[in-house]
């Protein structure tokens, strides 16, 4: 791996790291303080998370100058979601086949999701 995809990796960690605090601050808010219902302050909060990173990531880790900005925000959420699944599969199997303990489970299945989400945001999303 270059240098230069070695830098953007460390930005789209960073980026991830920031989208945590929107995903669990705008959980936390819409649950505990305006009671919105726990499933859909979760989506909520993915969403804007998946948005603000998507965003983030465009301007900072990739410097796209696509003026197609649509698209990519439709190619993000697209790799978005397809790492839930893939971050839902793993923490299941983890911790139901192998018997994990759950954070554990989740910190791997994080890592697994951070080289996936990265790599197509790479080849894919910012081209």
């Amino acid at each position: 791996m270059n240098l230069l995809v070695l830098i953007k990796l460390f930005k789209f960690i960073t980026v991830g790291f920031s989208g945590l605090f929107v995903d669990f601050g705008t959980t936390y808010t819409l649950k505990e303080k305006i009671k919105v219902q726990k499933y859909l302050a979760n989506a909520m909060g993915f969403m804007l998370a998946a948005t603000s990173n998507c965003f983030l990531n465009r301007i900072w880790t990739f410097h796209s100058q696509n003026p197609e900005i649509v698209m990519e925000y439709g190619r993000f959420i697209f790799v978005s979601a397809i790492g839930l699944v893939i971050n839902t599969c793993a923490i299941w199997t983890l911790v139901s086949k192998i018997k994990w303990n759950f954070y554990v489970s989740k910190l791997a299945a994080i890592a697994v999701v951070t080289i996936w989400n990265f790599a197509m945001n790479l080849i894919y999303t910012f081209v």
